[in-house]
């Protein structure tokens, strides 16, 4: 098959091997091909942030990187947040501060927030002002940003706790 590639990428944690174009992107490829459903697609440009997912380690547009670029790679998506029924402390933070609407956002505003704080760890306090600059690089229509920026303080805050952070 001509442009067909094969893909050996880990995704929250199970690894999948499957035969792709070289033209598919990522998002695509986690939608269609393995059924992550939760990496939304909004504008196709990277400037929305609504597919956002963690690769390697690092917050990533998967509309603007091919499946073929992700072989031998991890990736996390929104589903792989929770554990089992029971939601992550920064996806209940959401909820507790009601940081959703409509919700086509969220998976790509959990996925930049928890690489963040992933990196971030027990470092310094996180401020209201860099907490609106992590976000403001992601476009949501429904909540003014307000509750999103409160879940991401208290979720930060918790896990400087959890960590014995000042």
């Amino acid at each position: 098959m001509k442009d067909m590639h094969r893909v050996d990428v880990r995704v929250n944690g199970r690894r999948h091997e499957l035969v792709v174009e070289a033209r598919r992107t990522l998002a695509d490829m986690l939608r269609h091909d393995l059924g992550y459903t939760g990496t939304h697609l909004g504008c196709e440009h990277g400037i929305c942030g609504a597919c956002t997912v963690i690769l390697d380690g690092e917050p990533a547009r998967a509309c603007l990187i091919f499946g073929v670029q992700a072989d031998g790679a991890s990736v996390q998506t929104v589903e792989g947040l929770a554990d089992g029924e029971t939601l992550s402390d920064l996806q209940q933070a959401f909820s507790d501060h009601h940081a959703l609407q409509c919700g086509f956002c969220t998976p790509g505003f959990l996925m930049l927030i928890e690489a963040y704080l992933a990196e971030a760890g027990a470092g310094e306090a996180l401020s209201e002002t860099a907490a609106r600059e992590l976000v403001a690089s992601n476009l949501c229509r429904c909540t003014g940003y307000q509750g999103i920026v409160e879940a991401v303080l208290a979720t930060a805050r918790a896990r400087r706790g959890q960590r014995g952070g000042r």
